[in-house]
């Protein structure tokens, strides 16, 4: 289990043995580590385990757990919105080969994070409104980048007004009802906002109470050979030394910014150096998967992505709205995936991508599936999510290569590998070697995504 140590997760590991004791540790929001240090506290162990054991057995079962629920909220989400369950569950397969895999394992927050988030996503695409923002507000407490999600509500929240006034006749006597109704979007809307950011709030006021206040003091006796350690590393340790930090100062004391600034030089173009050329190429695939997912979308949907889905097209007027990849459904989500491309790729560690996206949109996935059935014959003989282009299901058959079908999409291309197609060999080759490859070189503590 010690190479599901390595990297960030040593963090992790320290947050919950220890708590907020070093400032950079504020980095790394407390969701995850508290679900560590609660399951090792219950965890029965019949060999006696010191605790960093017992939290790396503990990090290896609860990412197992919320990595199957992830890919369960992911496939039920893909059939309410893509509305094609043979897509949907080959693109839970997918995600269950993830390129970002390993940190799905390892103690990282990803699991936990995509769980929450296509969980959040799957309840409000049924409409159940405050448990969506239940999910979301836990999210935005596992990673920063759940606040993001609070678009989802808000986007939500205004489509259906829209489409509310389209569907009425518009008339003098209704403006006063129609200013209630948008009176209370603005008000439920802020409130979702607020309830989705509030754990990160009170993150940010933990860690100002912790490192700011004067009279903070160390709940726990600290090791002197940690304490050398932050000296010689030049960590600040919660409690020890007379001076502030600089961002207590700050009109907005938010140390998660400043911790990314400071400690990890994050910030628009700052990674744009020739020596991180190997690291864009490290992030060139989910790159380019995402911005020709984007561009698909936007080429198969002008005017519904020039009206951002607010009016409804003549397909939808009848019921018979486009399915699949393409469908209106998915509209908010290739915004969100862009929108985090854009912001990792010009302002993030540009290597991070891949888990980035893998663990916070289904885009990558669905995207991935939609490639696959459209054009590779061998999937084609499901009878099922007939792809768009026409092309007709060849029924049951054998492959060339005398191999039978399987039940299980993924496991037919690779039994057939010699027979698919170069698109099918690249996407599939993306998804296993990068699998592979960061669990070999992640669990040796060599450089990964």
């Amino acid at each position: 289990l010690g190479g599901l140590g390595r990297w960030d997760a040593e963090h992790f590991l320290f947050i919950a043995e220890r708590g907020y004791l070093l400032e950079h540790n504020c980095a790394f929001l407390p969701l995850f580590p508290l679900g560590l240090r609660l399951l090792a506290a219950l965890l029965p162990c019949p060999v006696p385990l010191q605790p960093r054991g017992r939290l790396l057995l503990a990090a290896a079962l609860l990412n197992a757990l919320l990595a199957v629920l992830a890919a369960a909220a992911l496939l039920a989400l893909g059939r309410a919105v893509l509305r094609r369950p043979g897509q949907a569950f080959l693109a839970a397969l997918l995600f269950s080969l993830s390129p970002a895999g390993v940190f799905m394992a390892a103690a990282y927050s990803e699991s936990a994070f995509a769980a929450l988030a296509f969980g959040a996503m799957w309840q409000l695409e049924k409409g159940r409104g405050w448990l969506s923002g239940l999910l979301f507000a836990l999210a935005a407490g596992a990673r920063a980048n759940g606040l993001v999600n609070a678009g989802f509500v808000l986007y939500s929240s205004v489509r259906r007004f829209v489409l509310q006034l389209q569907g009425t006749a518009a008339a003098l006597r209704e403006l006063p009802v129609l200013g209630k109704r948008a009176l209370s979007l603005v008000a439920s809307a802020a409130l979702a906002c607020a309830g989705i950011s509030l754990p990160f709030a009170l993150f940010q006021y933990y860690a100002y109470v912790r490192f700011c206040e004067p009279g903070a003091a160390l709940a726990q006796s600290v090791p002197e050979a940690l304490l050398q350690l932050a000296r010689d590393k030049g960590y600040r340790v919660a409690g020890v030394g007379v001076d502030k930090p600089p961002w207590c100062s700050q009109r907005f004391p938010l140390v998660y910014s400043y911790i990314q600034d400071a400690y990890w030089n994050v910030g628009f173009l700052r990674y744009f150096e020739l020596r991180q050329i190997p690291n864009f190429l490290l992030a060139l695939p989910v790159t380019l998967l995402c911005s020709w997912a984007a561009c698909t979308y936007v080429s198969a949907n002008p005017w519904h992505c020039l009206t951002l889905g607010l009016v409804r097209s003549k397909g939808e007027e009848r019921g018979k709205a486009r399915d699949g990849f393409c469908g209106p459904a998915v509209f908010v989500y290739v915004v969100h995936s862009t929108a985090l491309l854009a912001f990792g790729f010009f302002c993030m560690h540009v290597q991070v991508l891949t888990r980035f996206l893998g663990s916070s949109s289904p885009i990558l996935y669905w995207f991935s599936a939609h490639l696959l059935l459209e054009h590779e014959p061998l999937l084609w003989s499901t009878g099922t999510d007939n792809p768009a282009s026409g092309k007709p299901p060849l029924g049951k058959s054998h492959s060339s290569c005398g191999k039978g079908t399987s039940d299980n999409p993924v496991v037919r291309l690779l039994l057939n590998w010699r027979s698919i197609t170069p698109l099918s060999k690249s996407i599939l080759g993306f998804f296993l070697g990068y699998w592979l490859l960061g669990l070999v070189l992640h669990c040796n503590f060599l450089p990964w995504t």
